[in-house]
């Protein structure tokens, strides 16, 4: 299959390169400078130079395509724009993709967002059926474009693209997790001297290996039946209270738990705290059992292990 794909050299676009050329698929990426075009073909794919603001580009690309894996967005824009900014510039992108696929039958597969349907009391884990997480609260605005992203792309379905969505949770753990929340809550205990964790530390964050993001990734363009969303987790999640001792354990530092009253500024956790709060667990089974897709990666505790996230020095 002749796969286009945005966002080829990010966290997860640069292991999802190699898995597809793996597979056998042929694969084009887009390259918005040298760098990226040059990490692309050293991967191995070909390389069609552009950006997201180059709709006419991206419909050309996709339409020579057999198939698109949207990854990238406009990250560069938050700090001067935000979140809605982020948005305001992936929407016409993916409008773009789907414009361009309408009526082939041909698959789109796009990021989307890990949440929890507790939090709208449901008292359950997240399952793949469940809609779209709203724009909101601290979590969901800072998600919100994957989100506004995610409902979009299913719409896409009604057109004749067989387009699909991997959500992807707060925590996609190994060696090029560079920006993620395990290197902020990493740096933060080396600030403060602990690895905290709030209250009793039962709350609960799914993550996954981002191998295993890529191998999903691949399955759902092989695979995935139209209109269909698929989570990327290792398991139901994991208590914040294990992640942080974990990383207590490999700098040497006592995990402790941050009560309540000190949670926020100028407390331990920060503009973290609205979300290291948060409880969401989330279930794979219709993931597994519809794609086949097993994760087989270590889990977020035997990657701390693994020391690398902590260089020496």
């Amino acid at each position: 299959m002749r796969v286009f794909v945005t966002g080829g050299t990010g966290h997860s676009g640069s292991y999802l390169i190699p898995e597809l050329i793996a597979a056998g698929h042929d694969v084009t990426g887009l390259a918005r400078s040298d760098a990226s075009a040059a990490a692309l073909s050293a991967q191995g794919a070909k390389v069609r130079r552009g950006d997201l603001q180059d709709l006419d580009g991206l419909k050309e690309a996709a339409a020579d395509s057999d198939g698109v894996i949207h990854l990238a967005h406009r990250q560069d824009l938050l700090p001067s724009g935000g979140i809605d900014a982020v948005a305001a510039a992936e929407l016409p992108a993916v409008l773009a993709l789907g414009e361009a696929l309408a009526g082939t039958g041909k698959p789109l597969v796009a990021a989307g967002s890990i949440g929890s349907p507790g939090w709208e009391g449901l008292g359950r884990p997240a399952t793949e059926e469940d809609r779209a997480l709203p724009g909101g609260d601290a979590y969901r605005g800072t998600l919100r474009v994957r989100n506004v992203v995610e409902t979009t792309v299913a719409g896409l379905a009604e057109r004749g693209v067989r387009s699909s969505i991997v959500r992807i949770p707060p925590i996609a753990h190994g060696t090029t997790d560079r920006a993620g929340f395990l290197p902020l809550l990493i740096a933060l205990a080396k600030e403060k001297g602990v690895a905290g964790y709030p209250g009793d530390g039962a709350n609960r964050w799914p993550a996954v290996h981002v191998r295993d993001v890529a191998s999903l990734f691949r399955l759902a363009l092989e695979k995935s039946p139209a209109g269909r969303s698929w989570h990327a987790i290792e398991d139901g999640g994991r208590p914040v209270r294990e992640i942080a001792e974990a990383i207590g354990r490999r700098l040497g530092l006592p995990a402790v738990s941050i009560p309540a009253d000190v949670l926020m500024l100028p407390g331990y956790f920060g503009f973290l705290a609205n979300l290291v709060t948060l409880d969401l667990p989330a279930a794979n089974l219709v993931t597994r059992r519809t794609l086949g897709w097993e994760p087989a990666q270590p889990g977020v505790l035997a990657d701390l292990d693994n020391g690398h996230y902590f260089p020496a020095g």
